[in-house]
């Protein structure tokens, strides 16, 4: 594909996703947004645009995190990683869900969301998810048709060659996509969020304010382990000795 061909795609996904996104936004007063538990899965609906929460791990789990946050956001990019690393060792027993809140000063944060939920429409979001924050700086001040061109090679990476990528393309600038970051957002308005990462554990606000990564991600443990006790689960071997580390 040539220079001139990319760029028209990219100017179109840019307008079509920008003009959708900011009609529904101006719309999602009239919406009420106080019948939906926060501290649940929230199952796909109309104001979600139909898609699904993006959740990372089991979403029967006895134990569920709910992140709130920014693709463009720099302390979301290195804890996910960790988040990751925290799912796999309690073994099912824990899952996060994913909702974007898109800092205002952020202005690639709006495609970056609208390429993820794209490429959850085809299965493909928890391995775009990891590329795109581990890819970062290289498209954070990139714009229009090289920020395109960089999502959905992401896009191809994440699905190894065997996603649909002119879907991919469509979905980016769809009004299911742009309903599912107005529903995010709201959420996250909701939960009186104002800062990325915010993470919450059930209803309860585990704030990182203040804290290094070691000491939050202790802190998130023993929230962890107090729940599944509460349970009567008995904690992951690996997850214990991981805490007992954090402790030294």
């Amino acid at each position: 594909m040539d220079k001139k061909t990319w760029i028209i795609i990219g100017a179109i996904v840019a307008i079509f996703a920008g003009v959708i996104v900011t009609s529904i936004l101006q719309n999602q007063s009239n919406t009420n947004y106080d019948q939906y538990d926060l501290a649940t899965i929230i199952d796909a609906n109309d104001d979600s645009g139909n898609l699904a929460e993006n959740i990372d791990g089991d979403p029967n789990a006895p134990v569920i995190i709910y992140e709130y946050g920014d693709y463009q956001c720099t302390a979301c990019a290195p804890i996910n990683p960790y988040i990751s690393e925290i799912i796999e060792e309690y073994d099912g027993k824990v899952a996060v869900v994913l909702r974007t809140y898109i800092m205002d000063y952020h202005q690639n944060g709006t495609a970056a969301a609208s390429a993820a939920n794209a490429a959850a429409i085809q299965g493909y979001w928890k391995p775009f998810k990891d590329i795109i924050y581990s890819k970062q700086n290289d498209w954070y001040y990139s714009e229009g048709t090289e920020r395109q061109k960089q999502f959905e090679d992401y896009f191809m990476t994440a699905s190894n060659n065997q996603g649909n990528l002119e879907k991919f393309r469509t979905d980016m600038s769809s009004k299911a996509v742009a309903k599912k970051i107005s529903f995010d957002r709201a959420l996250s308005t909701r939960a009186n969020v104002d800062w990325t990462p915010t993470f919450y554990l059930g209803d309860e606000l585990i704030d990182q304010r203040g804290m290094n990564t070691s000491d939050f991600l202790k802190l998130l443990r023993e929230k962890i382990n107090k729940k599944l006790t509460e349970q009567g689960i008995e904690v992951p071997k690996k997850a214990k000795d991981n805490a007992n580390k954090s402790d030294k």
